[in-house]
């Protein structure tokens, strides 16, 4: 196995686990000092439209599209042509994002009613106004996160993964401080959550230029035009909405949930939490160094390594992702007993929320094999494939969250998030098996049917040893954590040990 993409990938999963592990302890704090109700719903939305379009900007369309650019540059071209493309790249980055900026802060009120109109429709319009004027105060995280963002795809680029992948820590411990001692001077204590977003951007962004300034590859402003922009843009526009389908479909989930009862775009929100931290440890960390591992051997046209890089990444994406899968499933409303259900967050919070998680965690695996075959497509240069199946995917979501959230509600909406997931991940392999770019290897089709038998085993495990759910709503904090991780840890002893005996060594890969 490729020992430089697996030493670089647990780098960015340790990085990433500890800013995760930060994120649910924030979410914990806004769960607990502000709960899970209309003003929730209207920070989460103003907070969801930067994020959702950071998502597109930053690890979305413009990583996908400029690391492989970059790449190419780094194996072909000066040291001196590789920085003018990040001036240029840079400078034209800078402009786009400021003139955004301004535009959504003018037209906050317009951009709330576009992505929640069911808050404009309320007799009262307190959670209108209230997204509004938060608005105001998050979007400019978007430049400031997009920038951060354009930072860390250098760093990948001369494999520098720990930085990035720490950075995110930064805006929980500014969202923790805020929620905490910041709220207590606002007349409206939730705004601090929106002041929080603000300066925990600025944060991420002060903290990765020293280490720009140490592989000399800090940006400046550019005047002129570059070849590398046109073929930025070239690349970006289409992958704007390719890569990211799944965030397109939490936004429409979100604009859905804003027209159900109140609390309903907090349910989403913190089940999809849940659902972000196992995608982030293995579905992101894999995707972010299979890109600039799959463009580097693109780019010296060394297809042996570009195909067993694919399959590596497949492989540790099976290993990992699919008991996360059950595990979130069956332990979903423990989970949010445990994680959540304190003071202002009641017990039918916790409940709600955890069906929502229950539909999410279905698609783990589907989301994970989106994230690591989209980027084989972005290596070679190929946006328009991921375009196609994000057509798909996206349609089916709408098509399916009329159905299903007109019957499930916002169980409904997550149920079709997943399923939209699937067809997407199943179209992207459809394409690379007729491109005869790659086919799921013998070795690897062995590989999942030893993990199928070693997570069921995992699951009779958690039927039988987890507590009932009125034990955790009665125990105490800690006593509830305790109980959580003895049953995850033994959960995972379990799994692992199914594996060895089912004949997977851990060590050979």
């Amino acid at each position: 196995m490729d020992k430089s993409f697996l030493k670089s990938s647990s780098i960015v999963t340790g990085m990433t686990f500890l800013s995760r592990i930060l994120g649910l302890i924030r979410d914990f704090f806004i769960a607990k000092y502000f709960g899970a109700n209309g003003l929730t719903d209207a920070f989460l939305v103003a907070f969801r439209i930067p994020n959702f379009l950071r998502r597109l900007f930053g690890e979305g369309a413009f990583s996908q599209a400029f690391i492989p650019i970059l790449a190419e540059a780094k194996a072909n071209e000066t040291q001196a042509e590789v920085q003018n493309i990040i001036n240029h790249i840079g400078t034209k980055f800078l402009k786009v994002l400021i003139i955004i900026t301004l535009v959504a802060v003018i037209a906050a009120p317009v951009i709330i009613f576009m992505f929640a109109w069911g808050f404009y429709f309320e007799s009262d319009l307190t959670k209108f106004n209230l997204a509004s004027d938060m608005l105001r105060i998050t979007f400019p995280y978007l430049l400031l996160i997009s920038l951060t963002a354009f930072s860390g795809s250098i760093l990948n680029t001369y494999d520098q993964f720990a930085v990035p992948a720490f950075t995110p820590v930064l805006l929980n411990v500014s969202m923790i401080l805020s929620s905490v001692y910041l709220s207590q001077y606002l007349a409206e204590p939730i705004m601090a959550l929106a002041w929080g977003v603000l300066i925990g951007g600025v944060l991420q962004l002060l903290f990765q230029i020293p280490f720009l300034i140490k592989i000399q590859k800090l940006p400046k402003l550019a005047k002129g035009d570059h070849q590398a922009v046109k073929k930025l843009k070239k690349r970006m526009l289409p992958a704007l909405f390719g890569v990211s389908v799944s965030q397109i479909n939490l936004l429409i989930d979100t604009m859905i949930a804003s027209m159900l009862i109140s609390g309903s775009v907090s349910w989403l929100y913190y089940s999809d939490r849940l659902l972000e931290l196992p995608l982030a440890l293995i579905g992101i960390a894999l995707a972010t160094v299979a890109l600039a591992k799959l463009s580097k051997h693109y780019a010296n046209k060394d297809t042996q390594k570009f195909t067993r890089t694919i399959d590596y990444a497949l492989k540790i994406g099976l290993i990992l992702g699919l008991p996360a899968c059950a595990g979130l499933v069956l332990l979903a409303e423990s989970l949010m007993i445990t994680l959540f259900q304190y003071d202002k967050f009641s017990v039918f919070a916790a409940h709600q929320s955890s069906l929502s998680l229950m539909a999410y965690g279905s698609g783990l695996m589907a989301f994970i094999m989106v994230k690591v075959l989209a980027p084989v497509f972005l290596a070679r240069g190929d946006t328009t494939t991921p375009v196609k199946a994000g057509v798909v995917a996206m349609l089916s979501n709408v098509f399916l969250n009329a159905i299903l959230g007109y019957y499930f509600d916002h169980v409904g909406l997550a149920i079709a998030t997943s399923i939209s997931a699937l067809i997407n991940g199943a179209i992207l392999y459809y394409y690379l098996k007729k491109q005869s770019i790659f086919t799921f290897s013998q070795e690897l089709v062995k590989m999942l049917f030893k993990v199928l038998m070693a997570s069921f085993i995992m699951v009779l495990f958690i039927l039988n040893f987890d507590q009932t759910l009125g034990a955790y709503i009665d125990a105490d904090a800690f006593s509830r954590v305790t109980a959580l991780i003895t049953t995850v840890c033994l959960s995972a002893f379990v799994y692992f040990l199914s594996l060895r005996i089912l004949g997977v060594r851990m060590k050979k890969l």
